[in-house]
């Protein structure tokens, strides 16, 4: 990983469990597999375990030859997909990531967006500020609260289906819509199974929980966008490009719809797009995952699964490399 994210995520409590559990050198980061020093080249040879996070290079082909004894890789962050290559499932490594940790805060975000969205909160206190005086929103939003109101989620991820747990306690409508989810599936978490035309159509809220993968890229492009009813807010935690980013603007210019972005495509947009202006729009730069002292969560979550590998049992997390193709 690289020196960044071992200084935010691994605490000195964490370090401390970690040495007692597994021989390691807290002090040695290795941000580059073809390091020749002396110190990194030996521990690689000797290394058993592998703790990444982000920042890690591509362990492939070269990297493994370095890494003879290699048995497993526990990923203290979410998608292994940025460093696990082929090679790694070819040799059979084992591997672990903290992506159900990193889901908690994601769903957080999104259960307070929800609320948030259809009390209207957003829009209140940007009338309250302009007018300083009270403001009605029964007269400028009839319909606003969260009684009966339908929440329709896009893809039965771990955030998904967190959301979908966190929603449970509310008089809310839930839908969801995922390619890979049968009725009994769906019945077990609560909410109703629907197809993505149908769940636009009837959903107040579109929460956005699916990977990045080619068949989600436009997922929601200008005919489906123009499927969601007036006044329905889309939240984005997922990633940019599952939305058109051209097509969405379209529609908040002309105020019919509401949108909470946390992921846009590009992710840093430019200067002069209209989605930092428009008074529709909750636009935050990327926090609803992992920050602060919850990075320590992602650790905690890493030195469970090596704590599970020491005593010889498996792994809570391990990722199935048949279903990354539609995984995030």
């Amino acid at each position: 990983m690289s020196e960044e994210t071992k200084a935010a995520v691994f605490g000195a409590s964490a370090l401390t469990r970690l040495e007692g559990i597994a021989e390691v050198d807290p002090s040695l980061v290795v941000t580059d597999f073809a390091d020749e020093s002396s110190g990194t080249r030996q521990r690689l040879q000797d290394v058993e375990v592998l703790l990444t996070g982000w920042g890690c290079p591509p362990v492939d082909d070269a990297a493994l030859r370095r890494m003879p004894r290699l048995k497993a890789v526990v990923h203290a962050a979410g998608s292994v997909k940025h460093h696990i290559t082929e090679a790694c499932w070819q040799r059979g490594i084992a591997v672990t990531t903290a992506a159900a940790a990193n889901a908690l805060p994601v769903a957080e975000y999104t259960l307070a967006a929800i609320l948030f969205a259809n009390k209207r909160v957003l829009e209140g206190a940007q009338a309250y500020r302009s007018t300083r005086r009270q403001v009605s929103l029964l007269s400028l939003f009839p319909d606003v609260g969260n009684y009966r109101r339908t929440v329709g989620l896009v893809g039965a991820s771990r955030i998904g289906r967190r959301v979908a747990e966190l929603l449970k306690p509310f008089d809310l409508r839930v839908l969801m819509y995922d390619p890979y989810l049968g009725e009994d599936e769906a019945r077990a978490l609560g909410v109703e199974l629907s197809e993505l035309d149908a769940l636009a159509l009837r959903s107040d809220i579109v929460s956005l929980h699916a990977p990045e993968i080619p068949a989600t890229r436009g997922l929601f492009d200008a005919a489906r966008l123009s499927l969601m009813p007036d006044g329905a807010t889309l939240i984005n935690t997922a990633r940019g490009s599952l939305v058109d980013t051209e097509a969405l603007i379209k529609e908040l210019r002309t105020g019919r719809l509401h949108a909470v972005l946390d992921h846009t495509e590009p992710q840093v947009l430019p200067a002069d797009s209209p989605l930092y202006e428009l008074p529709n729009v909750l636009l935050t730069p990327h926090l609803a995952g992992s920050i602060g002292g919850e990075l320590h969560r992602l650790a905690d979550a890493a030195i469970d699964e090596i704590q599970l590998y020491a005593a010889g049992l498996p792994f809570r997390h391990r990722v199935d490399p048949s279903t990354l193709a539609h995984s995030a």
